[in-house]
């Protein structure tokens, strides 16, 4: 099942779900002539859906809403955080081409803080699907919740057999003594590539599907602390707020001792270019990752 099909059937289903787009209408093309007035183009007014979002859901409807992750993160930031972060208000931000994934666009495209920003609103979760079968599968608990959330939409096909999706919980893919890998969304797919190679030269390499960063899975952390000798964050996201601010964050909290590196972008956006030539550049490819990786985990 596609994104599209699933949001046609959930919206078929429960009379109260809207769908709103501010004039960017790549995932849900279909959905106007099945919806009727429940299909909402705002046009290029990515604050204005926001609002009229907060009033559909003070009124019962769960809105869900579309717009570039760029956009929808910074541009409607403060109708996000007041009218809908504040008050609490199940609005789902369908969150389209974030990080790396915003190919061939330039630096004002590039959602690659976006984690940082929606995990700092009180109440909002935030999730990263690894692709597109990740994603469906974790999307009816995700618009089931009472809570905001922002998801970085992915529809890239899946290369990994997914397990469940579990509330809050991460998916531990392998397990591995010598460093274990800890990604969410698109690179999640280079990094499975990446392990693999890693796995042939000798390495016992560990992988996780840090898909929901928030609520956070604690329990990971604990047992991580058991099972491996240290842990690898790979993000296409700024290296501060996202996943291995999380981490840092809840290791010093409580004192928990690891060896931790990150795998990101640092304070620098990343180069335009086409996707191939972009993950080549910043060695976020399979073969830049294995090169990176080997170099942090002989330090150990």
């Amino acid at each position: 099942m596609t994104y599209e099909q699933l949001l046609e059937k959930t919206a078929l289903e429960n009379e109260n779900v809207v769908v709103m787009t501010a004039e960017n209408r790549a995932l849900v093309r279909n959905l106007p002539a099945k919806l009727g007035e429940r299909f909402i183009d705002t046009g290029i007014t990515e604050q204005t859906m926001i609002g009229a979002a907060a009033g559909l859901a003070l009124r019962g409807r769960i809105p869900v809403v579309h717009a570039l992750s760029a956009f929808l993160s910074m541009r409607a930031f403060e109708f996000i955080r007041t009218s809908v972060g504040i008050a609490g208000l199940p609005v789902k931000l369908s969150s389209f081409i974030p990080g790396f994934l915003s190919d061939g666009n330039g630096p004002t495209h590039q959602a690659i803080e976006d984690v940082s920003i929606m995990r700092g609103i009180p109440t909002m979760e935030v999730f990263a699907p690894a692709d597109e079968q990740d994603l469906v599968q974790m999307l009816p608990q995700i618009w089931a919740s009472s809570n905001p959330s922002y998801v970085r939409i992915n529809m890239r096909p899946a290369t990994y057999q997914h397990e469940a999706f579990q509330w809050g919980k991460a998916e531990w893919c392998f397990r591995g003594k010598d460093v274990t890998l800890l990604t969410y969304g698109f690179m999640f797919e280079e990094t499975l590539k990446a392990r693999q190679i890693l796995q042939e030269k000798g390495l016992e390499v560990g992988l996780v599907n840090v898909r929901s960063l928030k609520p956070f899975d604690t329990e990971l952390v604990n047992q991580l602390a058991l099972e491996t000798s240290q842990i690898i964050t790979i993000e296409d996201h700024f290296e501060v707020g996202g996943l291995f601010s999380i981490l840092s964050e809840y290791l010093i909290k409580n004192g928990i001792q690891l060896k931790l590196h990150p795998i990101s972008l640092q304070d620098k956006w990343f180069k335009p270019g086409r996707l191939e030539e972009v993950m080549a550049y910043h060695e976020m490819n399979a073969a830049g990752l294995v090169n990176q990786i080997e170099k942090l985990v002989s330090k150990k």
